[in-house]
């Protein structure tokens, strides 16, 4: 942190009404009391009446009726507000929904001309998916960490600066992590997850990647242009994950079960699986396409939609259901 960034942060304490003392200044800011002497001797030599009082109970505070400075946020800062203000305008109900309105204005209009634009076009990099029907996929709960955090911020900052990222994404259905360079472009919440938009360098596609599947994430000296017709909005809805499984068929091996027009049906409300391939089989069947691959996966999701459902690829994986089944019908003879 720099003198002035120190100066500013000391401005703000001090605006509380509250005398704060000389070692809280120094602890807060990780500094010498000589320097908070000078910080405090600085701010006065700027005109603003800092008043001092002495003794045990002692410290610093602003005058009384002292009006403040707009407060100068970071592009950071900013990118911050603007996240927290998007989840809450895409959550079903918001506590005091109109006061964040009017708070958001005013913010808003406190703020510098670029962090005023950044703002108010703030739906075109961040967006929130609102929460479908789960009729069946199992979604574990997956804690945010450290590396998580990491990502998702070296993203923005990206994104932001217009700068290319760099990072390495575990694929589930891949043995290491892959290197990929991205421009930023967006982000979205969904389904307690956040996942990162970008343009894949390499393929030169519009790419997803999920935040807690990435690993060292670094902002690049590579500058780019954001293409002005780009908007998070047209990937919600679920679009960006229609976008994702059509791709993974194409690249990566796939699952195939047959199943009876209702049970179809059901799957097609899903929020994961109705962006599956759908085709019909003739005789009342229907062929679905899956990204699954895994006994993991398959067996749960063919157990639970029952006589009808059957598994044609992978087809290594069909005698060991079988074996399961009649296990299962043995017990319950």
């Amino acid at each position: 942190m720099n003198p002035i960034e120190r100066a500013l942060g000391i401005l703000l304490l001090l605006g509380s009404g509250k005398l704060v003392t000389a070692t809280a200044l120094s602890e807060r800011f990780q500094v010498s009391l000589r320097t908070i002497y000078r910080d405090v001797d600085r701010l006065i030599a700027l005109g603003v009446p800092v008043e001092a009082e002495r003794g045990a109970e002692g410290g610093y505070r602003l005058a009384k009726g002292y009006i403040q400075p707009p407060v100068a946020l970071t592009r950071r800062e900013t990118a911050a507000l603007l996240i927290v203000l998007s989840v809450a305008r895409g959550l079903r109900t918001t506590p005091l929904a109109a006061d964040l309105e009017t708070a958001e204005r005013k913010l808003i209009a406190s703020l510098p001309r670029p962090a005023q634009e950044l703002l108010t076009n703030g739906e075109r990099i961040v967006g929130v998916e609102p929460l479908p029907p789960d009729i069946f996929h199992d979604s574990p709960s997956i804690e945010p960490n450290a590396g998580w955090q990491e990502a998702l911020d070296r993203f923005m900052e990206g994104l932001l600066e217009g700068r290319r990222v760099r990072f390495e994404h575990r694929n589930p259905s891949r043995q290491e992590p892959r290197a990929h360079e991205v421009e930023p472009l967006g982000v979205i919440f969904d389904r307690d997850l956040w996942y990162l938009a970008g343009r894949s360098v390499e393929a030169d596609d519009l790419r997803i990647y999920r935040a807690d599947r990435i690993l060292n994430m670094e902002v690049s000296g590579l500058r780019f242009r954001p293409p002005k017709e780009f908007s998070v909005q047209a990937l919600l809805n679920g679009a960006w994950l229609s976008r994702a499984v059509r791709r993974w068929q194409s690249e990566d091996p796939h699952g195939v079960i047959l199943v009876n027009e209702e049970q179809a049906r059901t799957l097609a409300r899903d929020w994961y699986y109705r962006h599956a391939v759908f085709s019909p089989a003739g005789n009342g069947k229907v062929r679905i396409t899956l990204t699954d691959t895994t006994q993991a996966r398959l067996f749960p999701l063919l157990r639970w939609l029952g006589p009808g459902a059957e598994l044609i690829e992978p087809s290594a994986l069909r005698p060991l259901f079988a074996a399961e089944l009649a296990a299962m019908s043995a017990a319950h003879q």
